[in-house]
């Protein structure tokens, strides 16, 4: 099992999520890291330069993992790049999968994927015992752990993390990519299936790919002034069927360094073809390959 990522190697490490803490003081943390946030572009990255354009086939498995992609080949030309950019960005998408309780302790496999110019680069994983029940809004606090200790686990340093949940679309605007991005002081999204909070601007029901409405903060987002129209996120049709329309969008906020309008144009550009952005679809067939070992 990879250790779990120390105070001394995170850049907010008064924020790693305890979960010996009283739920108001969860709650209280949760504040003091949505205030620590920023809900801006402060970064590089272009949605271009991370977009993937073939999806993985994941019939017959997992893709190999390549950590050598873009190394020079001198069987060609000394000089000639093979593979993917090796100075493209780094993006990692983090997933989770359960394991059956085993002497009644609850246990989570958090699967951490490293891509760069759409090929996978690294995979890591952790197994780690959950310390909480799920509570809506408490979610780094019973898997951030997990999340943590894959990402621990990776050699490649991510330019962006894509993670599995909510970001600004909180009820603290602290959700798991906030916390984890504030945590590594990383660029991070969040990308959810189900709306936590807020209000669309624009019903969701049956839109066409490509479509996108904000979601702005309501009553339910006790940080945020509902008055204001605060933009925490979008609802995004990433894929859909053209003639039934069944799919439902996805709800994708920032989590640390990136606003709400490049977080939706960084999600699109890596969603090929698939509901879900490619970094997050390997990292979930990761995680359910890992749970298939050890359950």
């Amino acid at each position: 099992m990879a250790p779990s990522i120390g105070p001394d190697a995170v850049a907010r490490p008064e924020f790693l999520p305890d979960p010996a803490l009283s739920r108001a003081e969860m709650e209280s943390l949760q504040r003091e890291l949505a205030a620590a946030a920023t809900f801006a572009d402060d970064h590089e990255l272009d949605p271009a330069a991370v977009a993937i354009e073939d999806p993985a086939d994941l019939s017959g498995g997992l893709p190999p993992a390549r950590p050598d992609a873009g190394a020079p080949d001198s069987r060609i030309d000394p000089g000639l790049s093979v593979g993917p950019d090796p100075d493209a960005p780094v993006v990692v998408g983090v997933d989770q999968a359960f394991l059956t309780p085993e002497d009644g302790e609850d246990r989570a496999v958090s699967a951490a994927v490293a891509v760069r110019d759409g090929a996978v680069i690294e995979y890591a994983s952790a197994t780690t015992p959950l310390s909480i029940p799920y509570v809506p809004g408490l979610l780094a606090f019973r898997e951030g752990e997990p999340m943590l200790a894959a990402l621990a686990a990776l050699d490649a340093d991510p330019d962006l993390l894509v993670c599995d949940g909510s970001g600004r679309i909180h009820f603290r605007e602290a959700g798991i990519a906030t916390h984890v991005g504030v945590l590594l002081d990383v660029p991070s999204v969040g990308v959810a299936k189900r709306l936590l909070c807020g209000e669309p601007a624009s019903t969701t029901a049956e839109r066409p790919e490509g479509w996108r409405t904000p979601i702005r903060a309501d009553g339910s987002v006790e940080t945020a002034d509902p008055d204001a129209a605060t933009v925490i996120g979008h609802a995004f049709q990433s894929r859909q069927y053209p003639n039934s329309r069944r799919v439902n969008p996805l709800y994708v906020s920032p989590g640390h360094r990136v606003s709400a309008e490049t977080t939706v144009e960084l999600v699109e550009a890596l969603c090929a073809g698939y509901k879900l952005p490619e970094p997050t679809r390997l990292a979930d067939a990761h995680a359910d390959a890992v749970k298939r070992e050890r359950d």
